[in-house]
């Protein structure tokens, strides 16, 4: 008796559940389907205003170190890098007579972008990289770009392809770097390696280059990652996010700081260690550190300067003279990120050879 109740009063809750979910198909005003609320635009460009800006009027030497902070040399450290991945050339070149090939898309005349893919050619020319370079004028057409990287996708000689960012105004960079070949995207930029980044249980093909260059700055200075708290400033998909979920590989504790958040100078003051993206001149002061805290600074910005001879010097996003008073190690800038980043390139393009080639 007992069976026969229990699958009667089954059989009509499901047949109430029936007729609810009918009614909500039918329209019934009474039952109305519930929609996740859309997602929030990343596109709000991070603008820094003196609203986000923070600085302590505190006196810095009141609570700095006795000695200044180590000097992270990413000159010499990237040195090293390069002359293994020379090594790892010359050795794929005597067995099996082939050598890894880089290719770079350049679109404009921005100085910057011209000073960095120099850079990349000298770098490749020096440890027995083949280079390929495409310029395009400012003016082109997406389509002038998607024939330029067909031919290198193609190319079986050409192992990693960049389009050199940031791209002129007019063109779809989402697009343009979708029709990249994933199997040749070495600055990692392509949705599905940024994906295969973020997810649990997956691996990207290629890690971008520059998160990957301050995390083995970290590595090779012997600084702990695991446990820390790490914050990273900016939320570019160039290194802000990429930083943000590398450092998550590694088990750190991390948070983002970007020109929307509230008291950005308090949430830094609690990192272990700093990564800033911002692309903001000085905009981490002293006050913003924690006494020991590591600082990798990926700004660069060029001021005025009469005695260079170049008329010009790079700073970075955090001010140089006060945080070394703070923190226990830095990068500075020139000389830190830079050199590294490149590296990370040369090493990227070595692994997608070696990869094209079966070669160990």
């Amino acid at each position: 008796m007992a069976l026969i109740w229990y699958r009667w009063l089954s059989r009509s809750f499901q047949s109430q559940s029936v007729s609810r979910a009918l009614s909500t198909l039918k329209g019934d005003s009474s039952q109305q389907i519930i929609k996740s609320p859309p997602l929030l635009s990343l596109d709000l460009p991070d603008i820094w205003t003196s609203n986000s800006m923070h600085y302590d009027p505190l006196d810095i030497d009141k609570y700095s170190n006795e000695s200044r902070a180590r000097v992270i040399d990413g000159k010499l450290m990237a040195e090293k890098v390069t002359t293994g991945i020379a090594g790892e050339v010359i050795r794929m070149q005597e067995a099996i007579g082939m050598v890894p090939g880089l290719a770079v898309i350049l679109v404009g005349q921005r100085k910057d972008s011209e000073t960095y893919v120099r850079n990349k050619r000298k770098a490749c020319e020096e440890s027995g990289i083949n280079f390929w370079l495409t310029k395009l004028p400012g003016t082109c057409t997406e389509h002038e770009i998607h024939e330029a990287l067909s031919s290198y996708n193609e190319n079986p000689s050409v192992h990693g392809i960049l389009v050199q960012l940031p791209l002129p105004r007019h063109l779809d960079e989402e697009k343009i770097l979708n029709a990249l070949s994933l199997e040749k995207d070495v600055d990692g930029f392509h949705p599905l390696n940024m994906g295969n980044l973020a997810m649990t249980g997956r691996e990207p093909l290629f890690i971008p280059c520059t998160p990957k260059g301050c995390v083995e700055l970290l590595l090779r200075s012997d600084v702990e990652i695991m446990g820390k708290k790490a914050v990273v400033i900016g939320r570019s998909n160039i290194v802000g996010l990429p930083v943000s979920l590398l450092l998550q590989r590694h088990h750190a504790t991390v948070s983002t700081v970007h020109a929307l958040s509230k008291n950005p100078d308090q949430v830094t003051r609690q990192a272990d260690i700093v990564i800033t993206a911002a692309g903001v001149p000085n905009l981490v002061r002293g006050t913003w550190l924690k006494l020991g805290a590591v600082v990798i600074d990926v700004g660069t910005y060029p001021v005025k300067d009469p005695d260079s001879r170049c008329g010009y010097r790079l700073i970075g996003d955090v001010c140089y003279e006060e945080a070394v008073k703070v923190a226990s190690a830095i990068t500075p800038v020139p000389g830190g990120v830079g050199p590294m980043t490149i590296a990370m390139l040369l090493a990227n393009t070595l692994e997608s050879a070696k990869r094209a080639y079966s070669f160990s």
